[in-house]
């Protein structure tokens, strides 16, 4: 839910105030991910005021730390209006740690804010995307050695947990790698940690346990290798060398494990030289950029690295290495970290000509929806290939069930398409809520098929129940908009959404890449069928046709302008329909909540008349969508249940519908296609209306209050 970013430059000349400037704009690139306070850390002047050259010196150097309440921008305003700093100081090897902040533990202010620090020195500090679960076990058990906490966080247990073993053990002259593995090893939950120190100048560790982190690299000359080996260490949870740990009984009792204290050698790697990632030729110059997204690394490299969960990775002379505790046997944990090159193009997370990030991710979805079908669908041949699930579509034809299985808007998507699915591939199809699923410990067999959805590839419970899924041994198809995300990673097969970087909090041009990748899903496992090629062909149809028809509704956008003007102040709307529309009205409903605070609910119609409709009176602002479709007749016994009662909806109808028109003065005309697909074009209206909406009640519409874009805790 956080952003981390981090910067390292090794031989390469750069003064405070670049270095400072580069830690903010990473901020500002995650800031979709947290935005209610924010900070950096970055280096000051020696301690001691000696005069080093810090090219070659080990000498330390102090820990400078600005947090701030709110937005990024108000941090940047507070580190332009710092005293006695030089910001025209050079430095040829500098780390630097910034933090863009969602509240867990603690509420927004500048003492909750990241990096926490260990003391008042700011000897270690940390900045942190996740959730120590069992931090107050350790806060207990460093308040009883005399540590004193000052904000309420799970971070600062996790920074002065690190100073405390810096303490224990510095006469031992520890590394910073092991000092920091020794911290890991203790906690328990959900994490993506960066650490810097006054005590390791030049250093920095990042190590990732259930939430995600990305490295990026750049440098003048060409790498040593396309990969990174890893180096394993022995999991010395009964090695003889952990006496110290096992001396100190009452840690083992609160923390619920060992300190692991003392490595062994690298199990795999014994040749140091083969073990890290530097540079070829004598231009050894090298950046290392650190971060929860590679949105906020782009637009300095295209080479990066995904770490995997448990990894370490330090960066020491400018040399990165990654390193693992063994746990068990080797051979079943991969022993490299591929360097990948990013597709992405620095003017997609760009605004552009466009105010609003939500606004431009919008007006995107005709080329979204093309860049989702591109090379997977022949309309000449009507023939769809989906390439990451296609050694396994005969397994998949074959499984007892299709199990959905998402979190908010992607659950919707699943929502949205559950019929076409149990039409194509006459499968029982479930849709489940992950939270949900993990709380009832739902069965789950061996030839069932679990699908996951997430835009990020990080959703928390997404995560743990594909987990909980894949110990019982069935298939898991993962459908994310990231590649090297988690949910990509840990799935046997899937599909990439190509639908490019969303930046907006509220997911819009994401939701119908999700709904098309499902349905080119059901062609493809409809293809065998001669029954059902009617069909598919109709369905093909409208997929070509499917881009224009958007941009057609996007022409809407003054008409849904001047409604936002009548329902802005509103505090209530309620929106209606059935059949392959009714994940349409939840995702619509959804929107409205998200966006303008404004409490909206999506109704089945046919449910009306065992509730709602008590709410139905001439002042209750009401959205219908009609379509000509098999629960048209439906749907208007729906519409005159609410006339009868004084409510005046707005209607979402097929433009050449006189019928419809006819009986509503206010209407939203969207062009007709095949009913399975009406749902993409019904949700744009709802999209443009909720942001209309916000935008008139003067809300920030890309970063709405309480959320992020990328729900990584549980």
């Amino acid at each position: 839910m956080c952003g981390i970013f981090g910067y390292l430059n090794y031989l390469v000349k750069r003064d405070r105030r670049f270095i400072a400037d580069i830690l903010i704009n990473g901020l500002h690139r995650l800031e979709y991910r947290g935005y209610d306070s924010s900070g950096i850390a970055f280096d000051g002047d020696y301690i001691g005021n000696n005069d080093h050259d810090d090219s070659t010196s080990k000498a330390k150097r102090g820990c400078i730390v600005v947090r701030q309440k709110g937005k990024v921008e108000e941090l940047e305003l507070a580190v332009k209006t710092l005293q006695k700093v030089d910001w025209d100081a050079e430095f040829t090897v500098h780390v630097g740690i910034a933090h863009t902040r969602w509240a867990t533990h603690g509420e927004p202010s500048a003492v909750n804010s990241h990096p926490q620090r260990s003391d008042e020195e700011n000897q270690f500090v940390c900045v942190h995307n996740g959730i120590i679960t069992n931090y107050k076990d350790i806060k207990q058990y460093l308040m009883n050695k005399g540590y004193k906490f000052e904000s309420e966080t799970d971070t600062e247990v996790v920074v002065k947990l690190v100073k405390y073993l810096y303490d224990k053990y510095k006469r031992e002259n520890i590394s910073f790698q092991k000092l920091i593995e020794m911290a890991c090893s203790q906690l328990e939950g959900a994490f993506a940690l960066l650490f810097k120190s006054t005590h390791y100048p030049g250093e920095l560790c990042a190590t990732r346990r259930g939430s995600p982190m990305v490295i990026g690299v750049k440098c003048a000359d060409q790498l040593a290798s396309n990969h990174i080996p890893v180096m394993f260490s022995k999991d010395t949870l009964n090695h003889h060398n952990s006496k110290d740990s096992r001396n100190d009984p009452h840690m083992s009792e609160t923390a619920a494990t060992n300190l692991r204290g003392v490595f062994s050698p690298p199990l795999i790697i014994s040749d140091q030289t083969s073990s890290d990632l530097s540079v070829t030729g004598n231009d050894r110059s090298i950046e290392y950029y650190f971060a929860s997204d590679a949105s906020a690394i782009i637009e300095h490299t295209n080479q990066v690295i995904f770490m995997e969960d448990d990894d370490l990775a330090v960066v020491n002379n400018g040399a990165l290495t990654i390193h693992r505790t063994q746990h068990g046997e080797v051979a079943s944990q991969s022993a490299i970290r591929e360097i990948h090159e990013l597709k992405i193009e620095l003017q997609q997370i760009m605004k552009g000509n466009y105010k609003y990030f939500m606004q431009k991710e919008i007006y995107e979805q005709p080329e979204s929806v093309v860049n989702t079908m591109r090379g997977r669908i022949n309309f000449n041949t009507r023939k769809v290939v989906l390439g990451g699930i296609k050694d396994y579509i005969g397994e998949i034809r074959r499984c007892r069930r299709l199990i959905l299985i998402a979190c908010g808007t992607s659950y919707h998507s699943a929502v949205a398409t559950r019929q076409l699915l149990e039409e194509l591939s006459e499968l029982p199809v479930m849709v489940e809520l992950a939270s949900d699923f993990l709380d009832r410990n739902t069965p789950v067999f061996r030839d069932d098929v679990c699908i996951f959805i997430s835009q990020s590839g990080e959703t928390a419970d997404t995560i743990l129940a594909l987990r909980y899924c894949k110990t019982r041994g069935a298939l898991i198809v993962g459908f994310t908009n990231t590649v090297g995300s988690s949910i990509s990673r840990e799935s046997h097969c899937g599909v990439h959404l190509n639908a490019g970087p969303e930046i907006g909090v509220a997911s819009t041009k994401a939701y119908t890449s999700q709904f098309l990748a499902l349905v080119l899903f059901g062609l493809v496992l409809s293809e065998d069928s001669i029954s059902k090629e009617p069909r598919r062909r109709a369905i093909m149809e409208g997929l070509q046709q499917l881009p224009d028809l958007i941009k057609k509704v996007l022409n809407c956008d003054k008409k849904i302008r001047e409604y936002a003007e009548a329902l802005y102040k509103e505090t209530s709307l309620l929106v209606m329909g059935r059949g392959f529309n009714f994940a349409t009205c939840l995702e619509g409903a959804l929107k409205v909540k998200e966006l303008t605070y404004m409490h909206s609910e999506g109704i089945l119609a046919g449910e009306l008349k065992h509730g709602p409709l008590a709410m139905v009176d001439d002042t209750m602002p009401i959205v219908m969508i009609v379509m000509d479709d098999p629960v048209k007749t439906k749907c208007m016994n729906a519409y005159s249940q609410v006339r009868a009662r004084g409510g005046q909806p707005m209607l979402i109808c097929n433009e050449d519908d006189e019928e419809l028109i006819k009986l509503s003065p206010k209407y939203i005309p969207i062009p007709r296609t095949v009913d399975c697909l009406q749902g993409i074009l019904c949700v744009v209206p709802m999209q443009l209306l909720s942001f209309h909406i916000a935008v008139l009640r003067g809300y920030d519409v890309d970063c709405p209050r309480n959320l992020a874009k990328s729900v990584t805790v549980a």
